[in-house]
Formats: C-alpha cells, structure tokens, sequence
C-alpha cells in the first residue's frame, strides 16, 4: 500500500500538464526555463478559451500575467473570471483602428474576420456561418503601447485564422519584439491537406528568429539574440 501511495505521488510530480492543441505550450516553457524566464509575459491573439486549446494557460497557472485578445464577446466572460490577472480585451488586432465584420462560425474554434477563410470552411467539412458581427478593430502596436507600458511582452502566441499575417507584418521587429512566436501556420483542412504557409515562415526567419519546433500546425519561433546569450 505504502508503496502505491509512493509511486502515485511520483507520478504526480512527473506529470506535466499541457493546456495545448500539441503540447506547444510545454516546449515554449522549456525554451523560457532555458532563458531562466520562469514567468514569460504573454500577448495572446486569438485566445479563444482561458484554458481549452490555450497556448497561454500554463504560463499563467505558474504566475505568469499578459494580455488575452479574443474577439468573439461569448468567451470573454470566462476569460474576466478565470484570467484575473491577465487583461482581457474584446477587440481584433487589423492594419487600423476602426470596425470590420467578424464571422461566427458553427465551429467556434474558426471564427475569423476573413470572409474568404469564412467561405472556405464550407469546402472542408460540415461548417457555415451562423452571425457576422462588428467588432472593434486596433492595432498591435498601440495595444502593446495601452497594455503593456510600450514593450513588447515576450511571448507572443497567434490563431487569428486568416489574417496571422497581416498581424506578423505589424511588428517592428527592429526595436520591439517578442522573444517566442507560436503561431498556426498551416491551412485549414478535415483531410489532412493543408497547405504550409513557407512565406509566412520565411518572413519570421528573415526577421531575425530560428525555428525552434514546428508541430504540423504550429510553428514556434525564438529570436536568435535572445538564445545565444545562453553561449556566451
């Protein structure tokens, strides 16, 4: 019994919990523990849920606070509730301050503010718009200036399901940027088609970052600076 009770409770401090799609989160927080960064800030665009399919919730369980952008108004309550730390904003982020047309999706998870990823969906599977919203629009840069006192916070996690680029395309990775991207870089598909966005991966990579993992759907990048001051 005594013995049960021992490799139980082994088990428990070997576990290590992923609030992911595939487990990004867990390879993020090794990259930060290898930086001795053991409470990463956060901007979170396209959070969709404080803890399903969340790129961000492990970070904030350890202590970690940041900034949740979420554009659809259904889920920002249990962000206010269960995020308490964290600002919760329920905005898009697009090229201008203003208003655009955000389409609600049978499948949550694929909201979108591009209504050609929209109709696209219908191709793929049993999907359809069910709403087209307003929802108000700003930018990156003025958020970071708002919520984050100007700097940059130092992970940056996208699922904007159509307009990551647009967003990546923001940043000016000169003199403000994240230390760890994540972001979706594979086309929607139910069949296994999807197609790799190698330009979006190649802008990233001109900007100064390395590949650190990709798995299929994500892509996590580390600004090459940044890790080699673990050399020196």
């Amino acid at each position: 019994m005594i013995k049960t009770l021992l490799s139980l409770r082994n088990r428990r401090n070997w576990s290590k919990p992923s609030y992911s799609q595939c487990g990004e989160d867990l390879i993020i927080k090794f990259i930060f523990d290898r930086l001795g960064n053991f409470r990463p800030s956060y901007i979170d665009v396209g959070a969709h849920h404080p803890f399903f399919l969340s790129n961000t919730a492990l970070f904030y369980s350890l202590g970690s606070q940041g900034i949740n952008i979420e554009p659809d108004p259904l889920f920002i309550p249990q962000f206010v509730k269960n995020r308490k730390r964290d600002i919760n904003l329920n905005i898009g982020i697009g090229e201008n301050t203003g208003e655009a047309d955000f389409y609600i999706i049978s499948d949550p998870t694929l909201n979108t503010f591009s209504k050609k990823e929209a109709e696209n969906y219908k191709l793929e599977g049993n999907f359809h718009i069910q709403n087209v919203i307003k929802i108000n629009i700003h930018t990156l840069p003025d958020v970071i200036a708002k919520y984050a006192n100007g700097k940059f916070p130092d992970f940056l996690s996208i699922d904007a399901e159509g307009v990551d680029e647009l967003i990546i395309k923001s940043i000016d990775f000169e003199s403000n940027a994240p230390t760890v991207i994540c972001i979706e870089t594979i086309s929607f598909s139910t069949s296994g088609n999807g197609l790799k966005n190698h330009e979006l991966i190649d802008y990233i990579l001109s900007k100064g970052y390395f590949l650190y993992a990709d798995t299929y759907i994500n892509s996590i990048f580390v600004k090459e600076s940044n890790w080699l001051t673990l050399r020196s």
